[in-house]
């Protein structure tokens, strides 16, 4: 039986690339995506580990992927304590190497960040930008074990990476947030219907203009702090019933069932 032949640098290479621009797949993951991120830098770069930070809603970076256990602590107390490479890099949008972290330009910059990261084994970091032009979402954070620059060839196919899945993570953003405004137009123009709805109900049954029946819906949610599609669906379904000011409020009529005529008898 034939054995398949290993994989080539350049096909690992090309099949990482694939698989980080694919971001419209079903059931995309996006903590799955950036673990498995972290995880091809170390493959890939010759690293020893990588951690990722991305922007949340209100623009604050958390820790999304961490190719270790490890790293992941050591990213998490950059963050809680505010200082360190991938947070400089996020902030200026360049890259940021430190070839020593024990070094005085390290110390002096990140004093509890090199402190940790040298307890954790690591003498040398790389933190690149995750940007699109003017965008910037997070930055990946390249640790190594020895003392060193990044060589220039490792450090250009680093940020190649940390592009193409910015574009995939923004264009799957764009689709997302795409996705719920046409979610919210669509309630928006089904609550129109309702109200429209409600208003020539309410107007058939008090004998009002239908102007003067929304003003009466908006009065009575307000008043009563409802939500006004929601009242203006009890009023279609006749579980509520609102009375114009100085009349006499009735039980709502239940469909199949008529208001009981008062007896005659005496």
């Amino acid at each position: 039986m034939e054995t398949s032949p290993p994989r080539q640098p350049e096909h690992r290479l090309a099949q990482a690339f694939i698989t980080l621009a694919d971001t419209l797949v079903s059931g995309f993951d996006l903590i799955e995506f950036m673990h498995g991120l972290a995880e091809q830098c170390v493959e890939l770069l010759g690293v020893d580990a990588a951690g990722l930070l991305i922007t949340d809603q209100q623009g604050n970076l958390q820790l999304v992927g961490a190719s270790s256990e490890q790293t992941r602590l050591l990213e998490l107390f950059q963050l809680q304590n505010d200082q360190g490479p991938c947070l400089d890099c996020f902030r200026s949008g360049r890259p940021v190497h430190c070839a020593d972290l024990t070094g005085v330009a390290a110390t002096g910059l990140w004093p509890l960040f090199a402190q940790q990261a040298h307890r954790a084994g690591f003498h040398a970091v790389s933190a690149l930008p995750m940007r699109l032009r003017d965008q910037v979402i997070g930055a990946m954070n390249l640790f190594r074990s020895q003392p060193g620059e990044l060589d220039g060839d490792t450090a250009a196919l680093a940020q190649a990476m940390a592009d193409i899945a910015t574009i995939g993570l923004l264009q799957e953003r764009a689709i997302r947030e795409g996705q719920i405004l046409a979610e919210q137009l669509e309630y928006a123009l089904n609550s129109r219907v309702v109200i429209e709805q409600a208003k020539g109900m309410l107007g058939e049954r008090h004998d009002l203009p239908v102007e003067e029946a929304f003003i009466l819906l908006r009065r009575h949610a307000r008043s009563h702090q409802q939500n006004l599609t929601e009242l203006a669906r009890a009023v279609v379904a006749r579980t509520s019933d609102i009375q114009p000011r100085g009349t006499t409020s009735n039980p709502p009529t239940q469909p199949g069932h008529e208001p009981a005529t008062p007896s005659t008898e005496g």
